[in-house]
């Protein structure tokens, strides 16, 4: 659980990655008094239900069932403690995991217990829920240790005097705002002091820190943000709406926060791509969707831009970069096994008009089932979700018809499948992307569904993650992608190590994608020019990789790397077969003239590799080396992946 909850973190030092774009899609179209006339007064807002009565008649009782069950399991678990020392672990040994096992476990196990009196409505958990809001709101720091680099006493203990917003601060927000909403009557019955300290925290806490919005990068309106900013504003605006009783107040908080999100939409391209990755869209496009959910519901519809392109291209990104199962195409730090959330697909479907990603959204629910509840992030989501599961249900679902070719320009990734099952994704771009990984011209292939040649994805988050010593970590490496390695040198992280001469072609014989990546790679490597073309070759359902290079002198080496979870053969001159875990045989035909293959499994001891013992279903990553023994300064070879 943690490990899938950390996956979403991010450090603010990440190096800048594209264009700003002034669109300022909401502010353009949305005044402050525009926005004042429209919203909804807190008093009048339900944009949930309120009564055990309303949850019986509008969800399913099984649902209901399994809210009130983990309830009573949140119920019978002690609050857990959050020490200093527990916050120093960060900065003692790297580790992250230990703080955020407690915290997230405070405000999974209050969510819980709150959505099941908010169905039973018989005070059964009410003391419990006052043990924990009174539990969160004695601690002074609502984030994790990992984003205490922004205050100025930067990483450690957080400062009492020196408030800062993080992702996890902005969702304690919420979550306590959730609260006061469901139950707030009940605490006051308990104590009339619970419902003031709720908002006096959020407001000392989250509210007026925000005021410095110079301190945060997810503010910018300069420079690109990534998945914090919607992250954030999504919870920034229900808390803000559910716990502000001043109204105008309330309206100038809403709007500020509206405005915040045009940043956001700002840093996108045209494309709406997300460069994170999918399992970063569902924190970033998607909670941007969230964001829109709730300026839609509080201003009684009156404020909503589905209709805009850029929104529906940020909607449809998901299911263009969709393998198929819970596959998912993983540059960068995106895992490459998800299971979506196809109620909210769905509803976010419904709101652009987008067929196919209701389509998407209907085959999402029915494989992987409803996401809902008080675990994981984005609360407001879930419990919307809820209320969706009878709509879906109504409806006689349409085949998702998964999609034959994609190319996103602004983020150079092209995907292309093959009538006989092989599927290729590959992407130019540059090494500072977030969440980035050093690998321009990397590809990925799968076979029927299945990883053939891989981009081994992230490991665990640790400091070191998230730090100048982020490329020291092999997952980071281009060394550990399928690039090639020149004299011994790879890529380098930075905005100018980047593709050139980027050429994307789609047709009814091939689905390619040109580029010349020598810029990428460190200078030491004497790379004058890499023209690479990675290729889906239609007629033939083959995809090929042809390089064309030249180098200021003779190498002294040159390897090209393929990563696999594969088992795999090299016995055969020219060939490696590869076998999936299905028993599917797929083979890359080389030169065996001008190569030589052997085989390595990188590490995977140590706290930021242990997740790769699973990651992939518990098959080691393995990584294959040619080693050229035709070193030439200019050069020619080529690379065959068919299915046997």
């Amino acid at each position: 659980m943690i490990r899938i909850i950390l996956a979403f973190c991010l450090a603010l030092t990440l190096p800048l990655r594209a264009q700003v774009t002034q669109r300022n899609i909401l502010s353009k179209q949305y005044t402050q008094e525009m926005l004042n006339q429209s919203l909804v007064k807190r008093e009048n807002w339900h944009p949930f239900l309120l009564t055990p009565e309303e949850w019986r008649g509008k969800v399913d009782p099984e649902q209901l069932n399994t809210i009130i069950q983990a309830g009573e399991e949140a119920l019978a678990k002690p609050i857990p403690a959050i020490s200093a020392s527990l916050l120093l672990e960060y900065v003692r040994s790297g580790d992250r995991e230990k703080h955020g096992a407690a915290s997230y476990g405070r405000r999974i196990q209050l969510m819980s217990m709150v959505l099941a009196e908010a169905v039973e409505g018989e005070n059964r958990f009410t003391e419990a829920i006052m043990n924990s809001v009174w539990a969160i709101c004695e601690e002074t720091y609502w984030g994790v240790p990992a984003h205490l680099s922004v205050q100025k006493a930067k990483n450690g203990l957080p400062d009492a005097e020196d408030p800062t917003v993080d992702l996890f601060g902005a969702e304690t927000a919420a979550v306590l705002a959730l609260t006061d909403y469901f139950v707030g009557e009940k605490l006051d019955k308990l104590s009339p002091l619970i419902r003031p300290r709720i908002y006096l925290e959020t407001n000392k806490k989250i509210f007026t820190p925000l005021d410095q919005s110079n301190r945060y990068g997810w503010l910018s309106k300069t420079n690109p943000v990534n998945n914090w900013n919607p992250w954030i504003v999504s919870n920034l605006l229900i808390a803000n709406l559910l716990l502000e009783k001043d109204n105008q107040k309330r309206n100038d908080n809403a709007y500020r926060y509206m405005v915040f999100l045009d940043s956001y939409f700002n840093s996108l391209g045209e494309d709406g791509g997300c460069d994170e990755g999918p399992s970063y869209w569902f924190a970033a496009g998607a909670s941007a969707y969230d964001a829109l959910a709730i300026l839609e519901s509080a201003t009684s519809g009156k404020v909503n831009i589905y209709s805009e392109p850029l929104i529906k291209k940020m909607a449809a990104y998901v299911y263009k970069v969709h393998i198929a199962n819970d596959y998912f195409v993983n540059f960068a730090d995106a895992d490459p096994k998800l299971k979506p959330d196809g109620l909210m697909l769905y509803r976010f479907g419904k709101a652009v008009n987008d067929p196919d990603l209701v389509a998407f959204g209907e085959w999402a629910y029915g494989q992987f089932g409803p996401v809902i509840g008080g675990a994981g992030h984005q609360r407001p989501r879930k419990i919307w979700n809820l209320l969706s599961i009878q709509d879906i249900a109504k409806e006689k679902p349409e085949p998702f018809k998964p999609v034959a070719n994609a190319w996103l320009s602004d983020i150079e990734v092209l995907t292309a499948r093959a009538a006989n099952g092989l599927y290729l994704a590959t992407h130019a771009g540059h090494n500072a992307e977030s969440h980035n990984h050093n690998d321009v011209g990397d590809f990925i292939v799968y076979s029927d569904g299945e990883p053939v040649i891989i981009d081994a994805g992230r490991g665990n988050y640790t400091a070191r993650t998230f730090s100048s010593k982020r490329y020291d970590l092999w997952f980071t490496q281009s060394q550990y992608h399928n690039l090639p390695i020149v004299n011994g040198f790879g890529q380098l992280a930075g905005r100018k190590f980047g593709a050139r001469n980027v050429k994307s072609e789609v047709s009814d014989k091939e689905s390619s994608l040109a580029m010349d990546i020598a810029p990428a790679f460190d200078e030491k490597a004497g790379v004058v020019t890499w023209n690479r073309l990675v290729k889906l070759n239609k007629p033939k359902n083959t995809v090929e990789i042809a390089d064309d290079y030249s180098l200021k002198q003779k190498p002294d080496s040159l390897r090209q790397i393929f990563m696999t979870v594969c088992n795999i053969d090299v016995n055969t001159p020219g060939k490696i077969i590869f076998t999936t875990a299905g028993k599917k045989s797929v083979t890359l035909t080389y030169d065996p003239k001008n190569w030589v293959v052997t085989t390595e499994l990188p590490s995977t001891e140590g706290m930021e590799y242990n997740s790769f013992k699973t990651k992939w279903n518990g098959q080691p990553v393995t990584r294959i080396v040619l080693t050229s023994k035709a070193l030439k300064q200019k050069g020619k070879h080529s690379f065959v992946i068919s299915k046997s």
